[in-house]
């Protein structure tokens, strides 16, 4: 990385760990800021059921003490698609990194599987003796052979994450997770992934267990880590795992990320050969990857507010720290920047000590605090820290904004010399999301299983209660392109964030609905209602706050312009004085045909925007006309030519009605039979049929109905489609088709003339149309073709109301089909209505498409406005333990498996003693280079 710039820093937009006293990062910080030392000392009684041998830990060196993680034994296998036997043989450290991983894209509000670039894994782990000794053999011994090593944490993580960057272990000993983050934030740069998670863990085994501590050595004879104290007498082991997800600045403010902090500048090297051992760090090393940190970030040092050290807390270790510090940070003013350590909390985590402090130092810019540097009371004597730029902050502070944004560095240095050190800035302010103009949003979630489902929903209802401060647009954001989409789901419509947080709690039962989602995507029918349908006000709030909507609304009319007598516009969205008036027009063909098409065609346009992709299309009389349009038989213009001709045709002829019936076609039949002015219109289904003819002739026939008992209602048309009062308009009607250039279907369509699927040779022919406008509709021999072509589909009624949506209910094989309305009917649609009942209705439909496991465009459903990814509860894991011999806490061993322990707690940091801390060798109380940059 070079001069710090917009185009060159790394966000860091999700962060994830497991510590000490701390099972996520709102523990932790609690913990810093309150001064909490998270080591815990181990009774006999613990140490005897680790299966640490009684003459070790009554050893009078025996310090019964360690940073432990809560729950090591614990994990979700079955989440991640890891069998029981699998998970028992797995490295702890593999299957807690894999659950931070996943958080820390939950945090970034990134699902894999949708991510548009490759992510890729930058990590390395503490190996440790687990499993070393279970008795294993065959299968199981090869498969451990995998799944106990630590090289392969990166690939497993993008095995079982589905991430297709690169992949790639890393092992710098104690300075192993920031050497990861640097790398990370290198290839990125690079190119070479779009989002990179980065981290490390450090886990021993058996995890209820102390050390020994030597003379000298780098473990605390006191069970403290005094970091630069005059008291300080070495470190104590810790247990834990961090990953953060890194993006490139530029591409997160563009894609709105919730930026967690700024990486400015990176850097890592080696300290060679100028030390006086492999073990030994050096003072020319520090400074120089210091320096040159500060250089890749183009920053001053004079404006690093804070520093995260190292600090093993050696009497020998911190002075040549501090050493290196000053040279780096030379020039500047005494005492103006605070230095701490998160080790005096939690330990040494080895190789997760870097991403520990980096972590630390994050959520100390969020919340514009220093957390205390414990146990800190006089300096060591070989720091003079009053000649220097530092001073160890040993209590809580606020952190104070200079001239400059606030700024850290984090150290961390690995046996061997390898080390890192990065320049980290508060995030920039968050760019607000675009108001969002619907009154009330969609909020999907889901989980592997009914019970984490149910945790899932307590945990997003609470966090909906504490953080009033949140866009509900942002929330419904998040929860549909930022988590994974699990098969167990459950969705809401609500208004604001009480609302939601009320329904999730179970106050409208009806309004939280879950489904388990098909394992393939089922197919989607979009059905188109006829003529009957239409009405004042119908898609007027989709029109007004939807731009997809809006523009094909405009189109059509815009097609219509000066071919009608009315303004359709103003019979769609009438003002309310008008409304009466509009109702009338539109029962009239001539206007409310053309009203109807429009509807129906912007609405599917505005579905297949949304991501749908529908199996097949069926229509019923006109809505035929929206299907075929929108399966490419005719343009747009055709369309709407024939349904402007078809309009003006029929509201010429004598004045005419149509009688929705609950009789059978046979039935029906008898009727018209016996009044040569009737004719059937439509078969709806086995008991629902349409008659059509000379309006008396209908009042005829509803009061000898009515007088029979019979249901019978007249649809809202004032007209005789279907019938042979029709018959004069023919000869026009065909004359027209004579323009069209149809074209076989590009998406399956049933007709309505033959009820089976409109054959290409059908459609090619130009008198189907002709057919079309004359013959009964076989609405019901159609719905029965699409249903035995497609399993278990979900038909979606494209259109206001829900007449076809009752109709394919009752059909028999309705049952093989989920059945969905789009808009409400007109009496919640009122022109002078709210708008929520529409998009509430239109929101549930697509939110019980989602449930069902059709895909959708979640980014087109919000279109063009700005919104924000939020930080929002993470998935409730479902633990159970899993441990080769038992939990870790009850374990019971034999002599093998006690022998490894005694010699794993002999080596610090479970390494052999020859390659352990450099702060061994007692040649550095002879050769501590010389005073330079005011400390000693």
């Amino acid at each position: 990385m070079s001069a710090a710039s917009s185009q060159e820093a790394i966000a860091i937009v999700g962060m994830s760990g497991r510590f000490p006293g701390a099972d996520d990062l709102d523990a932790l910080w609690r913990n810093l800021r309150c001064g909490v030392e998270s080591v815990r000392r181990f009774s006999e009684e613990e140490l005897a059921a680790a299966g640490i041998p009684a003459e070790r830990y009554r050893d009078p060196r025996y310090v019964p003490a360690r940073a432990v993680l809560s729950d090591v034994a614990g994990f979700d296998a079955a989440l991640f698609g890891i069998s029981p036997r699998e998970a028992e043989l797995m490295a702890p450290q593999l299957r807690l990194f894999l659950e931070c991983a996943w958080e820390a894209l939950e945090d970034a509000a990134c699902d894999p599987a949708r991510f548009p670039g490759p992510i890729g894994v930058f990590a390395g782990a503490t190996r440790n003796r687990y499993g070393e000794n279970a008795a294993l053999s065959g299968a199981d011994a090869f498969q451990s052979s995998i799944l106990r090593e630590v090289e392969f944490l990166p690939t497993w993580t993008s095995y079982k994450l589905g991430l297709t960057g690169p992949s790639v272990d890393v092992q710098t000993a104690c300075s192993t997770s920031l050497v990861a983050v640097h790398l990370a934030c290198q290839s990125l740069l690079a190119g070479e992934c779009d989002l990179a998670l980065a981290g490390g863990a450090t886990i021993t085994v058996p995890p209820q267990s102390g050390y020994l501590a030597f003379d000298g050595g780098p473990l605390s004879p006191s069970g403290h880590t005094r970091a630069f104290d005059a008291r300080a007498d070495g470190t104590v082991g810790g247990n834990g795992v961090g990953v953060v997800a890194l993006k490139r600045l530029a591409d997160a403010v563009s894609d709105g990320d919730r930026l967690r902090a700024v990486i400015r500048g990176s850097a890592i090297n080696n300290d060679g050969d100028r030390k006086v051992g492999y073990t030994a760090p050096s003072v020319d090393g520090q400074a120089a990857v210091i320096r040159e940190a500060l250089a890749v970030a183009g920053v001053d040092p004079a404006t690093v507010g804070y520093l995260e050290a190292h600090g093993t807390a050696t009497p020998l270790g911190d002075p040549i720290e501090v050493r290196a510090l000053c040279r780096a940070f030379a020039g500047v003013p005494p005492g103006t920047c605070a230095l701490g350590s998160l080790k005096t909390n939690l330990g040494h985590l080895d190789a997760a000590a870097g991403i520990g402090g980096l972590i630390k130092t994050v959520l100390a810019l969020e919340h514009r605090e220093i957390p205390p540097s414990l146990h800190f009371e006089h300096p060591n004597p070989e720091i003079d820290f009053a000649a220097s730029p530092f001073f160890v902050n040993a209590e809580l502070r606020p952190w104070r904004r200079r001239e400059t944004p606030r700024r850290a560095g984090v150290s961390s240095f690995g046996i061997g010399g390898t080390n890192a050190h990065l320049v980290v800035e508060e995030a920039p302010p968050p760019a607000a999301g675009d108001p969002d103009p619907r009154p009330c949003q969609l909020l999907p979630f889901s989980a592997a299983s009914p019970t984490a489902l149910d945790a899932l929903s307590r945990r997003l209802a609470d966090a909906l209660r504490r953080r009033p401060e949140l866009a509900l647009a942002d929330v419904a954001y998040t929860l549909q392109l930022g988590r994974r989409q699990l098969r167990r789901r459950r969705m809401l419509v609500a208004s604001d964030l009480e609302d939601a947080a009320a329904v999730l709690d179970g106050a409208a039962p009806e309004r939280l609905r879950s489904a388990e989602a098909a394992e393939r995507p089922p197919p989607v029918v979009l059905a188109f209602p006829g003529g009957g349908s239409q009405h004042p006000g119908m898609g007027a709030a989709l029109y007004r706050h939807e731009p997809v909507y809006r523009r094909w609304i405009d189109r059509c009319l815009e097609l219509c312009a000066g071919r009608l007598e009315e303004d359709l516009r103003r019979l769609l969205y009438p003002d309310p004085g008008e409304v009466d008036r509009a109702a009338a027009i539109l029962r009239r063909p001539a206007c409310g045909l053309p009203a109807l098409f429009a509807t129906e065609y912007a609405l599917g346009r505005l579905w297949l925007a949304w991501g749908l992709e529908p199996q097949a299309l069926i229509g019923h009389s006109l809505g035929e006309y929206a299907a075929a349009c929108l399966a490419g038989v005719l343009s747009l213009e055709e369309a709407l030519d024939l349904v402007l001709l078809r309009g003006r045709l029929l509201d010429a002829l004598p004045a005419g009605a149509m009688l929705a019936v609950t009789l059978s076609e046979a039935d029906v039949g008898e009727l018209v039979a016996a009044d040569p002015r009737l004719a059937v219109a439509a078969v709806n289904g086995p008991a629902h049929c349409v008659v059509s003819g000379p309006a008396e002739a209908i009042d005829e026939l509803a009061a000898a109905l009515e007088a029979r008992g019979e249901d019978a209602r007249r649809l809202a048309i004032e007209t005789a489609g279907h019938s042979p009062l029709v018959e004069p308009a023919v000869e026009d009607f065909a004359a027209a088709t004579a323009a069209l250039d149809p074209r076989p279907p590009r998406i399956p369509c049933a007709s309505n003339v033959s009820g089976g699927w409109l054959t290409a040779e059908e459609a090619a022919d130009r008198h189907y149309w002709v057919r079309h406008l004359r013959r009964t509709v076989r609405f019901a021999d159609g719905l029965s073709t699409v249903l035995a072509g497609l399993e278990r589909p979900v038909i979606v009624e494209c259109g206001p109301g829900n007449a076809l949506a009752s109709l394919a209910r009752q059909h028999p094989d309705g049952r093989r089909a989920r059945v969905l309305s789009s808009l409400p009917p007109a009496a919640a649609t009122a022109a002078t209505a709210a708008d929520r009942p529409a998009w509430e209705s239109l929101l549930t439909a697509l939110g019980r498409l989602w449930l069902n496991g059709v895909e959708v465009d979640w980014q087109a459903v919000h279109g063009r406005r700005r919104r924000r990814r939020l930080s929002l509860p993470p998935y409730p894991f479902e633990h159970r333990p899993y441990w080769l011999d038992g939990p870790p806490a009850t374990a019971k061993s034999g002599g093998a498996r006690a022998a490894a322990a005694t010699a794993a707690e002999a080596e610090p940091h479970g390494r052999r003693r020859d390659v352990a801390s450099w702060f061994y060798l007692p040649s550095w109380r002879r050769t501590l280079p010389p005073s330079d940059g005011g400390a000693a």
